[in-house]
């Protein structure tokens, strides 16, 4: 809004113009948020039913900025982009299964030529038709291992494994205040590299607490006693701050137990109550005693004034002026300053600068905001002229100076702490001042003395960023957002070019992964923009709640960190999965193909492999994919979206435990029958009954299983298997399940499961080699990595597949589109105000003949008086872009040369992007209102 002359508190208004369209403030954000798509194509084909002629020429205006590229990006708005975890299991997923069908199609060819080369070649036996059943028989038993061997080798266990993962963080998300909006935001979290927080609500508690009082000569550092202050002087205080303040403003009792009081209404006037309440006093008493009607006079806060004054009517008829604000503007106006023994003193002006050199100086440099507060007294004849400002508001008496702050949330530093030990940069993007933003940034230790850092203004920032024509550049973004911590006095379109500048960014060998916490509708782009958006649940509003993945039900930061630990926790545990299931897979399915290449049957029977497959797959998935976060997982770096899902230390687990189980396999397969003198399974007849030989290795394989589940729950070397392992009740119930349903299968599955009943001794020797992979794991543990150089790593996404050419086009569309917006809205404005010159000469040429010989008259109310004004000049960093339309303008080739340069106009048009400073500067006042310039132009016609 521009508002000219009027007092909206006051309730006096004169004009008010509003600015609407793509080009006002709420036009950017849905603009950035990529709504209004289907507004905008309304709006044009209404212009071109109310106009031909304009929409002919706003056609090639279309076309020149690409309509079919807006047509294919509403095309794309609505595809759901695949995460980088699903991308990653798709892809290894993919290159299993191919491996698992080669294996398992190599398997029946050779079955299948074994069979019949040694019986119809070796054995020179001929294809009798009586025997055919036979055959057939022995053909689908191949077919039968064949499947089996696919079946095992094809991980259909890792989309349930991700699904529950998540699922069940989901859920345990909720306790720790995330509500969690999209599903796969909480892997993405695992890999988050950048959080761009907001400061209010989220680094601090949003409310308003004074910290600090500068009363009767003492400069208290902390809350004061109220015993120490003066009781004439505490009196005037509680008055004057119970009085002089909205009474809508009020403290309200905490709605649970233990919590905060609540703060409703103005939060500068809420610290000021509270800071009454500290005080032991009762400002609800001074209320009821001077109710809100008996005020006389009231003198609100405005943003000239700086300050809000209240005048009462005292008991013998005189008047007392309350009055507060800011101190720089209201100790000016004090001739007087209350004494330690409550006597008001004479307060010069070398006190006053004493007192902002030791008092307020101080104050502004911890982050606080000073408020002073002052009274005076009035007497009842003659009464004053309550309309001359300018003497009422003057000759004041100082009560006291208090130092407000907005506090650190106490968990704040901790949290931020720990995000800084996992490898994440904390960054704080606010609206407020720089200096404040940085005593804040101190406080909460996102910036620390000594590093190289920076903090800057949403119009520095703008300067850096931006070429000569105005564009932004990648190269000059790169070369600020790593050493950038702080970035105040931002606008919403600041906050959406830092977030998309840091994910564009190739700076680094990782791509950046940048999560956004916001609470109101400017926040909506950069939450929209982000990979993770983290909305406030009680402070945000609906825009930001829609264009987030998160909401933190609380507002505090410390849950974001639980949501990184979290998003880890997911990746870990889909590696764990991996690095079990991988290990039964390789194991499977070479037991199954050696075996049947060597002895023509698979050792692991069809029914016996579908019960392996479902214990690394359900059974597993639900076991490992539950196991709760630990602190430890915020002492490593992040992931990073191209880090690979199988590292060298889990492909070295891989690979060991596997030589381990085929080892011990073949052993049993060749030498069992000798070690536990029993009869051989191998060269069994077609329909021979189940073998204890079999059994025994299946048996074996199953409790190799088992336990070489507890050693995949650490996946970085860890010795300890059993760390943590009963705060996971599931994963015991599981384990211990699987077992008791093993000995139901080995001692009662019969034929169907073609298994034979075990001895004691037998399941012994059975579980003894399975504990031998506990054994087996710190035998590993004990390899380093370092020196296994031929092992590569599994499960990456290189750039190109992690982004799908389609995307990368929309990407390229969307890089400015807010900024087309605005230019569209430029050129638009330009083609109107050289038609409106264009008319003006006209008129101009009727008003010569008309006042020839006579005095022309004088415009006494325009626009051009209210630009020419003195205290409001807009300056804008950003370089303009030149005027496009010339056709009118070299229809009049002097008044071109007369007219001021277009970029004149495109400041005010553009202010919102770039950024704008509101400053004095008389010397303008008379070049801006020079006759031929556009505006005195456009200022006539109106």
């Amino acid at each position: 809004m521009l508002l000219s002359g009027t007092h909206v508190m006051e309730g006096s208004g004169r004009m008010v113009v509003t600015a609407v369209g793509v080009n006002s403030q709420t036009g950017i954000i849905f603009t950035l948020l990529g709504a209004g798509g289907e507004e905008e194509e309304k709006k044009d084909k209404k212009a071109k039913q109310q106009d031909g002629a304009a929409a002919m020429e706003m056609q090639p205006l279309k076309s020149a900025e690409g309509g079919d590229a807006d047509d294919k990006k509403k095309a794309n708005m609505h595809k759901k982009e695949k995460s980088v975890l699903q991308g990653k299991l798709t892809k290894l997923a993919v290159q299993i299964g191919k491996a698992g069908l080669v294996m398992s199609a190599i398997t029946v060819i050779i079955l299948v030529l074994y069979f019949t080369v040694d019986t119809f070649v070796v054995n020179k036996k001929p294809w009798l038709p009586e025997c055919t059943p036979v055959y057939v028989q022995y053909f689908v038993k191949f077919f039968i291992i064949g499947v089996t061997v696919l079946v095992v080798a094809v991980p259909e266990g890792l989309p349930l494994a991700v699904t529950i993962s998540l699922a069940y963080s989901v859920k345990k998300m909720m306790k720790d205040n995330n509500l969690v909006r999209h599903l796969d935001a909480c892997e993405t979290m695992g890999n988050a590299t950048a959080i761009c927080s907001d400061k209010t609500g989220t680094l601090t508690t949003n409310r308003m607490t004074v910290v600090q009082a500068y009363i009767g000569d003492v400069h208290y550092k902390e809350i004061p006693d109220p015993s120490s202050i003066n009781a004439k002087t505490m009196e005037l205080l509680v008055h004057a701050i119970a009085i002089n303040s909205a009474y809508t403003t009020k403290i309200l009792p905490p709605e649970k137990e233990g919590a905060l009081p609540r703060q409703v209404g103005n939060k500068t006037e809420c610290g000021l109550l509270g800071f009454v309440l500290d005080l032991k006093q009762d400002y609800e008493a001074v209320r009821i005693q001077m109710p809100e009607e008996k005020l006389y006079k009231v003198y609100t806060f405005n943003s000239v004034r700086k300050s809000m004054s209240t005048v009462i009517k005292l008991p013998d008829e005189s008047f007392r002026m309350y009055s507060k604000g800011a101190s720089e503007i209201v100790l000016k106006k004090c001739c007087k300053i209350l004494s330690g023994a409550g006597e008001p003193r004479v307060f010069r002006p070398r006190d006053r600068d004493e007192m902002v050199k030791k008092v307020i100086e101080p104050m502004a440099c911890d982050g606080l905001r000073t408020i002073c507060v002052a009274y005076r007294d009035f007497p009842s004849s003659p009464e004053p002229d309550w309309d001359n400002e300018n003497d009422i508001l003057n000759d004041l008496i100082c009560i006291c100076v208090v130092g407000i702050e907005d506090p650190v949330r106490p968990e704040v530093p901790e949290a931020i702490r720990k995000c800084q030990r996992a490898g994440i940069t904390v960054r704080m993007v606010t609206g407020d001042n720089i200096n404040t933003a940085r005593a804040i940034a101190i406080k909460c230790g996102i910036i620390h003395p000594g590093e190289d850092f920076l903090c800057l203004e949403g119009k520095e920032f703008n300067q850096r960023i931006r070429n000569e024509k105005g564009e932004i550049e990648q190269e000059r973004i790169d070369k600020i957002w790593p050493k950038l911590r702080v970035l105040a006095r931002s606008s919403p379109t600041d906050k959406h070019t830092l977030v998309k500048g840091i994910i564009d960014s190739t700076h680094t060998e990782q791509r950046q992964v940048v999560a956004v916490t916001g609470d109101g509708t400017n926040d909506g782009p950069a939450l929209k923009k982000a990979d993770v958006g983290f909305a406030m649940g009680i402070a945000g509003t609906d825009v930001a709640k829609e264009a987030s993945d998160i909401i933190l039900t609380d507002d505090n930061f410390s849950s974001i960190v639980k949501a990184v630990m979290w998003g880890r926790n997911v990746y870990d545990s889909i590696s764990k999965f991996l690095q079990f299931q991988l290990t039964v897979n390789v194991v499977a399915v070479i037991v199954a193909f050696t075996g049947a290449c060597i002895t023509q049957d698979s050792p692991l029977k069809a029914v016996q492999m579908l019960w392996v497959n479902l214990i690394m797959d359900t059974f597993a998935s639900l076991a490992l994919a539950t196991e709760p976060p630990t602190e430890t997982l915020l002492l490593r770096k992040p992931y990073g979206r191209n880090k690979p899902l199988i590292s060298r230390t889990m492909m070295k687990n891989i690979l060991g435990h596997a030589v381990y189980q085929l080892t011990l396999i073949f052993t049993l397969l060749f030498v069992g029958e000798k070690m536990f003198q029993i009869d051989s399974g191998r060269n069994a007849p077609l329909h021979s009954p189940p073998s204890e030989h079999y059994t025994i290795i299946f048996n074996t394989f199953v409790m190799m299983q088992l336990f070489n589940e507890i050693n995949a729950r650490k996946i970085h070397g860890e010795r300890n298997v059993f760390d943590g392992i009963f705060r996971n009740p599931i994963f015991c119930t599981i384990v211990l399940g699987t077992f008791a349903i093993q000995i139901v299968i080995v001692q009662f599955g019969g034929k169907p499961f073609s298994c034979s009943p075990l001895q004691l001794d037998q399941w012994l020797w059975c579980i003894f080699i399975g504990l031998g992979e506990l054994v087996w794991g710190q035998v590993i543990a004990t390899i380093p990595t370092s020196r296994l150089k031929f092992l590569k790593e599994a499960g990456r996404l290189t750039q190109k597949e992690e982004i799908p050419e389609e995307e990368l086009n929309e990407d390229v569309e969307e890089i400015d589109h807010a900024e087309r917006e605005l230019r569209r809205g430029q050129i638009l404005w330009f083609r109107g105000l050289n038609r409106i010159q264009t008319q003006i000469r006209v008129v101009k040429a009727f008003r010569s003949s008309l006042y020839e010989g006579l005095e022309k008259p004088e415009s006494r109310t325009s626009i051009h008086n209210f630009m020419a004004h003195p205290e409001f000049r807009i300056e804008d960093s950003q370089p303009h872009i030149p005027l496009i339309d010339d056709t009118d303008l070299e229809e009049d080739a002097a008044l071109k040369q007369n007219s001021s340069p277009p970029s004149s106009l495109n400041k005010n048009n553009s202010a919102i992007d770039s950024g704008i400073n509101l400053t004095t500067d008389t010397s303008k006042s008379a070049t801006s209102s020079s006759p031929g310039s556009p505006i005195h132009s456009l200022e006539t016609s109106l």
